[in-house]
């Protein structure tokens, strides 16, 4: 089992929290740092000091980090055009050795694509431009140097690319689609994905829309063996019961909704939800950190539950 950590800044994170947690993460032995793609915050938070670019972020912690991957989870397809996108993403790579994986979505939060003047086409459309963008950054990182890319898409157009710069990894970097669709988001999955992601959802809605993926992959003859399960949950874990209230309270929720939502109580609680969702099939579990100031957390929960998750 891989455990990761999956940070929120748009809620309210400068550039050092976010590396401070990034150093954390792979100083205590997780496996991975990502974050969000946001604009705009959630709830009832300041944001202070404002938004941070999801790639920008991942540029700075490729040079400021070593072994960690990183990446997206996810981007959505409404900030950027394909292009562009698959160059960013490739330079980070390259950036961080080949450390990188992208996590793509339609896009959901209506009001940040207001806030910052970004077009919000329906959900329909929103689908065939994901549907699209998938198809055109992999197909831009599969083809060789010296070779050309096109496509004639409905709204997107590719003429002659060079496809460059070519990406570290290879075949390319991991591609994380996810999302509890029942129709198309597990066709792309099947067709693009090298993971599917199902955030903050019961064990039994995770083997629901599992199910929907494998069906997807055998439709199209893919092996859904090749295919990496994941959740995300959210963490909040103590000691004691006192500290998991503390906790919970400084994000501002309460420790018994948390045990129901999410990963959260003592260590024995926490590995007790870890273990159902690994018992249904789940091999990675991104832990959703809220409180990016509490390294503490990180330093309790990989020594107490990382090693025992180790061997799932």
């Amino acid at each position: 089992m891989d455990l990761r950590i999956f940070t929120e800044p748009q809620q309210g994170a400068t550039y050092d929290q976010l590396l401070a947690v990034a150093r954390a993460t792979e100083d205590l032995g997780f496996d991975a740092f990502f974050r969000s793609d946001h604009y705009l915050k959630m709830g009832d938070v300041s944001g202070l000091p404002g938004p941070t670019d999801a790639w920008l972020t991942l540029a700075g912690l490729a040079r400021e980090t070593s072994r960690i991957r990183l990446g997206t989870l996810v981007t959505a397809m409404t900030f950027r055009l394909p292009g562009p996108l698959a160059i960013s993403v490739a330079q980070v790579d390259q950036m961080s050795g080949g450390r990188v994986e992208l996590g793509l979505g339609t896009g959901w939060y209506e009001a940040e694509h207001a806030a910052y003047g970004i077009p919000f086409p329906p959900l329909g459309e929103r689908f065939d431009r994901l549907e699209e963008q998938l198809e055109a950054i992999t197909g831009l990182w599969a083809t060789p140097e010296g070779d050309t890319f096109s496509m004639d898409g409905a709204h997107y157009a590719f003429t002659d690319s060079p496809a460059l710069p070519a990406t570290t990894q290879s075949p390319r970097p991991p591609i994380i689609v996810g999302g509890g669709g029942p129709r198309r988001t597990p066709r792309l999955a099947a067709r693009f994905a090298d993971e599917f992601n199902l955030p903050f959802a019961s064990v039994e809605r995770f083997v629901e829309q599992r199910d929907r993926v494998i069906a997807a992959c055998e439709d199209t003859g893919r092996d859904p063996t090749s295919m990496t399960w994941s959740v995300a949950q959210v963490l909040c874990c103590g000691a004691d019961e006192s500290e998991v209230e503390r906790r919970a309270a400084r994000i501002g929720r309460g420790a018994d909704e948390l045990r129901s939502n999410g990963a959260a109580g003592i260590p024995d609680e926490v590995l007790e939800r870890l273990r159902a969702y690994a018992d249904a099939g789940a091999q990675r579990i991104y832990l959703q950190v809220l409180n990016l100031d509490d390294l503490d957390h990180l330093g309790l929960v990989a020594s107490e539950i990382l090693p025992q998750t180790a061997d799932w």
